[in-house]
């Protein structure tokens, strides 16, 4: 099969920064092309056009035009043309589209259209209990409602996405993978007592609350220091750094403790998560996010939020423990736990490994992809 990707992001360094999405695609085209597939990634709304080859996977960075009436649709009627082209050109049999700001809204292609649910703008203002651009969920409906099958990454994110636009589609779940060879247990040094948050640093994550979960942590547990990689983002609701809303928000004693990292190279994230005691990922809105399959990969233990999505991926008190993040003293008191009782820290972070390896790992999830990307081909012969 020759199976082809449109996306608004792709980890590679000559394209715009990427984030869970991209990540998670490139997962999967890798593991679709050890499979002997085909595959072509379209990068959209990028600075510059170009086309480039990496680990078997044709890549086409396709600039944003711009346009200065009706650019919503015109641009992606642009899209839709270097698109068909290269389905012709390359005999593409398939594509794949994320749900976020319905990138295919008006588009109409000759061969199948696969949109895969990550959280579409709609879902992630619901589950921030935010206000949506009308034309946001206009695009997003438009897109779902004319694509000719949809998954989703988490049962959770299907559910609620189906009641937000009112879908009678069916929708099946396959949850995003991982590459367990390379996401796995490093023999290194620990950072003794060293938390770890990594990920954009923006509210749904849970960042504000880590600031006031953080400064129950370092009065009771001095020796704590925490490592933030991500890059700052204007806050939503009032307008302002986001990072420095964070540090407003914590005590004299704990900024002391705090390292601020904004951005590393996708393949150094590993090091960052060896050397961590513990990693903590307070989010309010996922779908099924790809920072906390890495880190359960690497054998480390790990503190989450408890909301929707989280029970599919993570086991209370097995694979780490599952907190709401709004409840600073429970999540500051089962991390505390975990960088005093090693032994449990270890076992969790085995337990999790193990978890991942069975349900999530590249490998497994590969192949039911493939299965299902044959069924729709096969239903649209």
């Amino acid at each position: 099969m020759h199976i082809a990707f449109i996306s608004p992001e792709y980890p590679h360094k000559s394209l715009k920064r990427s984030a869970g999405l991209g990540t998670s695609i490139k997962n999967l085209a890798t593991g679709l092309v050890k499979e002997g597939n085909s595959i072509t990634v379209f990068v959209v709304f990028q600075n510059e056009d170009k086309v480039f080859l990496e680990d078997g996977i044709k890549v086409i960075s396709m600039s944003r035009k711009g346009f200065k009436f009706f650019g919503w649709y015109l641009e992606r009627k642009h899209i839709q043309e270097k698109i068909e082209q290269e389905i012709e050109n390359s005999k593409i049999d398939i594509l794949e589209a994320p749900d976020w700001t319905g990138i295919t809204a008006f588009m109409r292609f000759k061969i199948p259209l696969l949109i895969r649910l990550h959280g579409s703008d709609a879902y992630f203002c619901h589950l921030e209990g935010r206000n949506q651009k009308c034309k946001h969920y206009f695009f997003e409906k438009n897109a779902l409602k004319n694509a000719d099958k949809i998954i989703s990454v988490s049962n959770f994110t299907a559910n609620a996405t189906k009641q937000l636009f009112n879908l009678k589609h069916r929708i099946d779940t396959i949850y995003n993978g991982i590459d367990t060879e390379l996401f796995k247990p490093v023999n290194t040094n620990i950072n003794k007592h060293q938390l770890l948050y990594f990920g954009t640093i923006i509210r749904k994550k849970g960042v504000l609350e880590l600031a006031n979960i953080f400064n129950t942590i370092v009065d009771n547990y001095e020796k704590t220091s925490l490592v933030l990689i991500g890059k700052d983002v204007k806050d939503t609701l009032e307008n302002k750094s986001t990072l420095g809303l964070f540090y407003n928000l914590l005590t004299e004693k704990a900024k002391l403790k705090v390292e601020h990292i904004t951005q590393v190279p996708y393949e150094e994230i590993k090091t960052y998560i060896a050397k961590a005691e513990v990693v903590v990922l307070p989010s309010f809105a996922e779908a099924f996010p790809m920072t906390w399959l890495e880190t359960l990969a690497m054998e480390k233990a790990l503190v989450t939020s408890n909301i929707g999505w989280a029970s599919e991926l993570m086991i209370d008190a097995k694979t780490g423990y599952m907190v709401n993040p709004l409840n600073h003293k429970e999540f500051a008191e089962k991390i505390i736990d975990l960088l005093k009782d090693k032994e449990k820290n270890k076992a969790f972070g085995e337990n999790g490994r193990k978890h991942v390896s069975a349900n999530f790992s590249t490998s497994v999830i590969i192949k039911i992809n493939i299965e299902m990307f044959e069924s729709l081909l096969s239903k649209n012969a």
